[in-house]
């Protein structure tokens, strides 16, 4: 087992750990909305994040008939923090919050802990648009869960550790696991998009049912939910960086500089994904899933455990 070598810091740099993180989500919101501008020849995209902050600040919030308020803002509140609580194992170079064993199976966590904040929001609004997003969501879900935790799996073997600092150092003295492990860093990426509700699998706010599981959110409540998406997106891909891109690795620069580097790299690519990658119906990924991923990513945890029994 390889040691993490992870220094714990005070619980008051977690106020750091998440005006970081808030940056690497307005830097999505930024360039998603800097994209769409340019997609559509227009101007101004960059600048527009700041009016419709605004915006949905000053709304009047709406309610539906006979809605259950409690667990249909908890929903949206639950998908604001859990990205919180997912960074708090992330390294950011030597320094974590908290150097958990199996911190590679709090991302698990936190991740399954998303199905029911999409349903909850989905379902409290008593409203048929969004109850149908949820449902859309939990079928997404039953695709991607299962390849993703086997995704989580490749990198723990690799490492002989659960440990997210752990991961992180095994690859300091070799090669990154994305270059010998590259079907489980692809498969975690789609899981990332989906947790995030983004992409191919946001079937469940899509436009073809108004918005799906945000029909009916207006003003904070609006606001908070799909910033949560933005931050469950950026906090995704900042665990690919221990994970599969060897943590802060890299020459010159401080190993926290290279964590950020890399987590905007694989963020940058996440948003531009979005306008590559169609749509997906929940039952046709679901074919994929089962059918593709699932039985791809045995082969390579397969593949992997091979090699690490091989190396000794």
């Amino acid at each position: 087992m390889t040691d993490s070598g992870l220094v714990t810091v005070s619980a008051g740099w977690a106020v750091v750990a998440g005006a970081i993180l808030c940056s690497l989500a307005v830097f999505a919101i930024a360039l998603d909305t800097g994209l769409t501008a340019r997609a559509q020849g227009a101007r101004g995209g960059w600048t527009t994040i700041a009016g419709r902050f605004a915006r949905l600040l000053r709304q009047r919030r709406r309610t539906t008939v006979a809605a259950d308020t409690m667990l249909w803002r908890a929903g949206g509140v639950g998908m604001f923090i859990g990205a919180f609580f997912m960074v708090a194992v992330i390294p950011l170079g030597q320094w974590t919050l908290a150097d958990l064993d199996v911190g590679v199976v709090w991302l698990n966590t936190i991740d399954v802990l998303v199905w029911a904040l999409v349903w909850l929001t989905g379902w409290g609004a008593n409203s048929t648009y969004s109850l149908i997003g949820g449902y859309r969501f939990l079928a997404h879900g039953l695709a991607y869960e299962l390849p993703l935790m086997f995704a989580l799996v490749a990198p723990a073997i690799a490492a002989g550790s659960l440990n997210v600092g752990a991961v992180a150092a095994a690859q300091d003295d070799d090669l990154w696991f994305v270059v010998w492990m590259p079907v489980a860093f692809l498969i975690y990426l789609i899981g990332v998009m989906g947790f995030s509700v983004w992409g191919p699998f946001a079937a469940a706010v899509a436009t073809d049912i108004t918005g799906g599981a945000g029909t009916e959110l207006s003003a904070v409540d609006r606001l908070v939910f799909h910033a949560g998406r933005y931050l469950f997106l950026a906090a995704g891909a900042a665990f690919s960086v221990p994970l599969f891109l060897g943590g802060g690795a890299g020459p010159w620069l401080p190993d926290w500089t290279w964590v950020l580097i890399k987590t905007l790299a694989v963020l940058a690519v996440l948003v531009w994904s979005r306008r590559k990658i169609p749509l997906m119906r929940p039952d046709r990924f679901m074919t994929i899933g089962w059918t593709l991923l699932l039985p791809a990513i045995v082969v390579q945890d397969l593949v992997v455990s091979v090699l690490v029994v091989w190396k000794g």
